[in-house]
C-alpha cells in the first residue's frame, strides 16, 4: 500500500464529508421550511447531490478502483457545478446585510431574509468549493495512475485504488497482476573466475611453511597476493 496517497485520500475525503454533511443539514431546514411549495425544485435537488455524494463516498472508502474512483469525481463534479451555479442564481449577488428587517415567506409563516441569504451564501459556497475539489482530485488521480503505467503497472484501471503511488513513489504491490506479463524476479549468483579447487584464478595455493600476504592494489590495480615464509612473515 502507498501509505501518502491513502493519507491524503482520506483527508479528501474527510473534507468533501463536511462540507457535504453542512450543505445536506441547510437544505434539511430549507425541507422544512419551504417545501412542498415554495422553492420546491431547488431544494430536493440540495437534498439528493450531498446524500448522493456521502453515499457514494462511503461505499468508494474501502471498495473502489481507479476506473469507478474517476466515473464518481466526474459525475459528483458535474452535480456540484449545478448545484453552485443554480444557487447562485438564486441568490446572486445580494448583500445580506442589507436585507436586515425584510421577511422571507416559508410554509408557516415568515423567517428573516437576512438568515436565508446567510444559508443561501453558505450553500453557495460550499458547492463550488466541492466543484473545484474534484476538479482538482481528478485532475491528480489521472496523473497518479499515468505515473503506475510508467512503472509497468498497465492495468492499474482495474486494481484496487489503493495502489496508486503518490508522487515520487513507486505503486503498491496489493495486487501483482496487470494486463501486462511479469517476468519474474531471477536472482544471478555473482560469479568469479574459477582457479584450482575453487579458488578465484590468480589465488596461490598455501604451502607447508608459507603464509599468504595480500597487498591492497594501488589506484584501481588489483591486489598483490604472495606467499611469505613463516620464518620471515
Amino acid at each position: 500500500m502507498t501509505v501518502r496517497f491513502g493519507n491524503h485520500r482520506l483527508a479528501f475525503y474527510i473534507a468533501v464529508f463536511l462540507l457535504s454533511g453542512t450543505v445536506l443539514g441547510l437544505a434539511a431546514n430549507f425541507a422544512n421550511l419551504f417545501l412542498p411549495n415554495i422553492h420546491h425544485d431547488f431544494t430536493i435537488f440540495s437534498i439528493v447531490v450531498p446524500s448522493l455524494t456521502i453515499f457514494v463516498f462511503l461505499l468508494t472508502l474501502q471498495w473502489a478502483q481507479p476506473r469507478t474512483e474517476a466515473i464518481a469525481y466526474f459525475v459528483l463534479g458535474v452535480l456540484w457545478l449545478t448545484m453552485g451555479a443554480w444557487s447562485t442564481d438564486i441568490i446572486g449577488n445580494v448583500q445580506c446585510d442589507a436585507l436586515g428587517g425584510q421577511q422571507q415567506p416559508t410554509k408557516n409563516g415568515n423567517m428573516p431574509a437576512q438568515s436565508y441569504c446567510h444559508e443561501m451564501k453558505v450553500i453557495q459556497a460550499f458547492s463550488w468549493s466541492l466543484f473545484c475539489f474534484f476538479v482538482i482530485a481528478l485532475i491528480i488521480l489521472v496523473n497518479l495512475i499515468s505515473r503506475a503505467q510508467q512503472f509497468g503497472r498497465f492495468g492499474i484501471w482495474g486494481e484496487p485504488i489503493r495502489e496508486l503511488p503518490w508522487f515520487g513513489e513507486a505503486p503498491g504491490y496489493y495486487n501483482t497482476h496487470t494486463g501486462a506479463p511479469h517476468a519474474p524476479m531471477v536472482q544471478y549468483p555473482m560469479q568469479y573466475p574459477q582457479g584450482y579447487n575453487g579458488y578465484p584464478a590468480g589465488m596461490p595455493m598455501m604451502t607447508g611453511g608459507n603464509s599468504i600476504v595480500i597487498q591492497p592494489g594501488v589506484n584501481g590495480q588489483p591486489p598483490t597476493i604472495t606467499q611469505v615464509p613463516l620464518s620471515a612473515a
